[in-house]
């Protein structure tokens, strides 16, 4: 069913959760090599806080007159197609939507987006599941492409905040490219992280061959790699200073319709960890997002259009 208008979550002012707004916006149609998706689902990750808090504002990243949009993830029913686009009315899909300078997001009950940028959801997977995995689940595979293929004989890689949401796909992503896994989490989440087949650590101590660093620890992880060693990072724009001949990097995540396709095939055959925290209505985002800041939740909070 088509409408003159749909709503969607915005900050005008960023000021945290109170200033999420959920309004009316007008219809939209899909050009060339577009599609027209009816949301399902739109997880909640951190980065969303940060743009309702301002940070991205403040550093001069978002620049949107009346409104900006919230949410990069999304799952949903493809509504209709632009000329062009390899996808047919009905298909279920999830993808990512990126950066943060935009009047629209995924906190919605539509959304236009490349179709080259989706990918179709298995019959075997929920869409609530599905909207929980591109934004990380693309940031994981990312680092790993950074880090390639771990050399013979320094294989050794520790993932910061292994019991996150990109750590704990790194778990499982790292060893494909043959690292030998170690995840620096909490001590209740030992089980989680062991679970996904690595090893586990509470305090990690200098001498690792790598490290992805999924819990932005930045300066306060550049430490612990060796010297020769190499360092990935999450903050595109804020990689620690190098040091000790350390090779720097920082994934900047893009949407990828087919490697997005693969994950989900691995989140279905189980080798991927779905965690959902609870499903909410739209209406109560900014609810999500303050259980989101208090911090300790372990899976995704999914809005619902």
């Amino acid at each position: 069913m088509h409408t003159s208008t749909f709503r969607t979550a915005v900050i005008r002012i960023p000021n945290g959760p109170d200033s999420i707004e959920i309004i009316g916006v007008p219809a939209l149609e899909p050009g060339p090599g577009e599609v027209l998706v009816r949301v399902a689902a739109a997880s909640v990750n951190p980065v969303d806080l940060a743009v309702a808090s301002g940070f991205f504002h403040a550093a001069g990243l978002i620049n949107q007159p009346e409104h900006t949009g919230l949410g990069m993830d999304f799952a949903g029913t493809v509504l209709t197609t632009g000329p062009g686009a390899d996808l047919t009315v009905g298909d279920r899909v999830a993808g990512a939507v990126v950066g943060f300078d935009r009047d629209f997001g995924t906190y919605a009950e539509q959304l236009v987006v490349a179709a080259a940028d989706v990918a179709v959801v298995p019959d075997d997977l929920e869409l609530i599941d599905a909207a929980t995995v591109p934004v990380n689940g693309l940031a994981a595979a990312q680092i790993v492409d950074l880090l390639g293929d771990a050399p013979a004989g320094a294989d050794r890689l520790l993932v910061t905040g292994a019991a996150g949401a990109v750590g704990g796909y790194l778990l499982s992503l790292a060893r494909d490219r043959g690292w030998r896994v170690t995840g620096l989490a909490r001590g209740e989440d030992e089980e989680f992280v062991r679970s996904l087949g690595a090893d586990f650590t509470t305090h990690a101590e200098p001498g690792w061959d790598a490290v992805a660093d999924a819990a932005a620890l930045q300066e306060r992880a550049i430490p612990l790699v060796r010297e020769g060693g190499a360092f990935v990072g999450v903050r595109p724009n804020g990689e620690p200073a190098t040091e000790r001949g350390i090779t720097r990097t920082a994934v900047d995540t893009t949407p990828d319709g087919p490697r997005l396709a693969e994950l989900l095939a691995r989140t279905v055959s189980g080798e991927l960890p779905v965690r959902v925290h609870a499903v909410v209505p739209l209406e109560q985002a900014a609810d999500a997002h303050r259980a989101v800041a208090k911090g300790g939740v372990r899976g995704r909070y999914v809005l619902e259009p």
